[in-house]
């Protein structure tokens, strides 16, 4: 079915960030998903690292914004001319022939959703393109055996969504995708600094905030950090600072919404899983599973162990580049390109 010559790509298309996997060579490429599209003629301008820098400070006629909205498609072709530049810049040059293309969708993803990330990966220069639900990736990359007749729940916690699913004998048995993620956390911390500090920060700020002081529960010694942004009232730069105990305050509502997420899909387990996942626990993926705290605030909320798997952020791309190495085995999780 697949000439050993065909070059294979794994694509983790994600909400914030894609993740390239080539077999063999391992993650060729990591860039936030925005895209910098100049008003005037609707060209695309710049694409990943560089687009992201011009986030929040480009002139009026130059937008740069994010394609993906929750895990899925919102701009049809400004998603197909990033897909074509991921591509192209992980392909090397001598290859002449087209890759088949495996990208990755959230398990919620509609039937139409599937079909538009199909067509943009086909019309961006794939030879096949095959979509595969993120659970099953995350899985595969974290080195689950899916096929075992045995219950695991996987949570891959994003930028745009929280995927929770139990699977089993290589197939998902129960599963929640929930648009609350990394991006929701960012956009509670701008809120709580704006609330408290008449300070308007960016997503940028935001971001390191999480990462730098942020945690899923209290913290007995508290990390600081300060924080640059625009007076309300003034106008004018102005420094503060924040601690992590007040980041945990200002998340906390996003948080429970994730672990609701978690909560949710229990109740539709089969018991027998149920008492499988008990055993094995939770297994974390994803940039956002990394917040401090977060797999002991699931165990203390569901009372079972949650782990992060190792190189959370990079699960799905990997799993997508040995499901593509594997096709075989992995025939029956693989949604065909049509």
């Amino acid at each position: 079915m697949f000439g050993n010559l065909t070059p294979k790509v794994g694509i983790d298309l994600g909400t914030t960030s894609i993740l390239v996997f080539v077999p063999g060579q391992g993650i060729v490429l990591n860039e936030p998903s925005v895209v910098a599209v100049s008003d005037d003629n609707n060209k695309v301008l710049a694409v990943g690292s560089e687009a992201k820098l011009m986030i929040g400070r480009t002139p009026d006629n130059i937008r740069a914004y994010r394609p993906m909205k929750d895990g899925v498609i919102a701009d049809y072709r400004v998603t197909e001319a990033m897909l074509r530049y991921f591509l192209r810049k992980s392909m090397s040059k001598y290859h002449l022939l087209r890759p088949d293309v495996m990208v990755s969708v959230p398990a919620g993803v509609t039937s139409t959703e599937r079909r538009a990330v199909v067509e943009a990966a086909m019309k961006a220069g794939a030879k096949n393109a095959f979509v595969v639900k993120e659970p099953i990736l995350a899985a595969i990359g974290a080195g689950i055996p899916i096929y075992e007749p045995q219950g695991h729940m996987i949570v891959d916690i994003g930028g745009g969504t929280i995927d929770a699913a139990v699977i089993s004998l290589g197939g998902i048995v129960a599963a929640n995708s929930v648009k609350c993620a990394g991006n929701r956390i960012d956009a509670a911390i701008i809120d709580y600094v704006k609330k408290t500090r008449n300070l308007s920060i960016g997503d940028k700020t935001a971001e390191e905030i999480k990462i730098t002081v942020g945690s899923a529960l209290p913290l007995e010694e508290e990390l600081s950090m300060e924080i640059k942004g625009r007076d309300m009232v003034s106008g004018l730069p102005r420094t503060t600072s924040i601690m992590s105990n007040e980041v945990v305050k200002a998340i906390s509502k996003e948080l429970r919404e994730m672990v609701k997420a978690i909560k949710d899909v229990f109740q539709e387990t089969p018991p027998e899983l149920a008492a499988d996942i008990i055993d094995g626990g939770i297994i974390m993926t994803g940039g956002t599973s990394q917040l401090r705290n977060f797999p002991e605030l699931i165990r203390r909320r569901t009372g079972v162990k949650a782990i992060v798997a190792d190189q959370a952020l990079f699960c799905v791309a990997k799993g997508t580049g040995t499901a593509l190495e594997h096709l075989g085995v992995y025939k029956r999780a693989v949604l065909a390109k049509k």
